[in-house]
């Protein structure tokens, strides 16, 4: 099959996991015999480049900037830029001269934040089926993480982003043939919010490689490992209390990643020698991370989607102690491979952290279960449910 990704990012701009997992994807794809199109914003000089056998477009946008410097800008250029976001017919005409050109059989397209809901269009207009994979709900709320300004979950919106989300409804309605995420949390709550209400849905979970060689973990001191973006939204300045609470000299934190929230963060760890920041870190330097690591935190206090960073620790054989939110809770079973608590909860947290600290053999028993579950979630199983999906569509 010929199959055109479309994303909004593509490695080596990387902002989150899902342009990581779009990589991955793209790439297996290839192995397996597909001819692997992925249109996305500029990462290099070059308008079309073949890297790892995929051909990858790099439309630049008209808008005020590239959704990869999204983050440092300014609270008065965000929502300009967003509103020119909302349908931008340069991006349309751009992307629908390269599906003329490709041709492809199907057109799957992520994060579409920076290449504005123009890119649905295209596919639709030339009868070519469509697939969209939410990996946020940058359909909803402007933020994507639907938190409010405070940094809570937002149960009243504003005028204004009832607005933008009926706007929205309108652009996208009738553009998709099948909805995918990796948690069902986020179908229902597109769903709940008048999207995609007629379309078919599938729950498909992120695909990871199992390590095969067991690594044997060190249990005379606990290693602590968070990674992910520096953004309030993942809840980094929750783990930082619940650590810093802890009056044991014999743990560390490792905080892996970069966001709008670093320098804030690093101010809370007061020169507490016993956390260690570490700016983005991928391929082999990040899993010898994972592998050094006693546990796993993923304490987000948005509805997180489905974290790669939990995949990541499950095939390291790492344990993960996550926020009851969103489609985290879909990963992690309580005693089996980790343990959930309430999202923002510090006393909670720091007393999950303790208990852990003081029993190594409860670790040990949790990474068995991080080695079974991830089993079910390799990348070859990934890939067969989406070339499944594709093929139905295509015939």
């Amino acid at each position: 099959m010929k199959i055109c990704l479309i994303s909004n990012l593509y490695p080596p701009n990387i902002l989150g996991g899902a342009e990581v997992s779009v990589k991955k994807v793209s790439e297996e794809l290839v192995k397996k015999g597909h001819e692997v199109i992925v249109v996305t914003t500029p990462f290099s000089e070059n308008d079309v480049e073949i890297i790892n056998g995929v051909k990858i477009y790099q439309v630049k946008p008209l808008n005020l900037y590239e959704i990869y410097h999204h983050p440092n800008q300014s609270m008065l250029l965000k929502p300009l830029w967003h509103i020119i976001d909302l349908w931008n017919p340069y991006d349309e005409r751009i992307i629908k001269n390269i599906l003329k050109t490709e041709n492809p059989d199907v057109v799957h397209i992520h994060n579409f934040k920076g290449l504005s809901l123009s890119s649905f269009a295209p596919a639709k207009s030339l009868k070519i089926p469509l697939v969209f994979t939410a990996h946020d709900y940058s359909l909803v709320c402007m933020r994507a993480n639907l938190l409010n300004s405070s940094g809570e979950i937002c149960k009243n919106p504003s005028a204004l982003c009832k607005i933008y989300n009926q706007i929205q409804k309108h652009l996208a309605k009738n553009k998709v043939d099948l909805l995918i995420s990796p948690s069902q949390f986020v179908i229902n709550k597109l769903k709940s919010n008048g999207f995609f209400k007629d379309v078919k849905s599938k729950k498909i979970p992120l695909g990871i490689e199992p390590h095969k060689e067991k690594f044997e973990k060190d249990y005379s001191q606990t290693n602590i490992l968070y990674v992910g973006n520096l953004g309030e939204h993942k809840g980094v300045h929750i783990l930082l209390k619940a650590f810093r609470k802890i009056k044991n000299w014999n743990i560390r934190l490792d905080i892996v990643g970069k966001g709008i929230c670093s320098e804030k963060l690093k101010s809370m760890s007061e020169n507490d020698n016993r956390i260690k920041f570490h700016d983005f870190l991928e391929g082999k330097e990040l899993i010898k991370m994972y592998q050094l690591a006693n546990l796993t935190v993923v304490p987000s206090i948005w509805y997180d989607n489905s974290p790669m960073v939990i995949y990541e620790s499950f095939s390291c054989r790492t344990p993960v102690i996550g926020s009851k939110i969103g489609g985290i809770p879909e990963l992690i079973k309580d005693g089996f491979n980790g343990y959930l608590f309430e999202a923002g909860n510090v006393n909670e947290l720091q007393q999950l952290l303790e208990n852990l600290i003081d029993s190594p053999e409860t670790l040990k028993e949790l990474e068995q279960g991080t080695y079974e579950s991830v089993q079910r979630y390799t990348m070859d199983n990934h890939i067969k449910q989406l070339e499944n999906e594709y093929q139905k569509l295509a015939k």
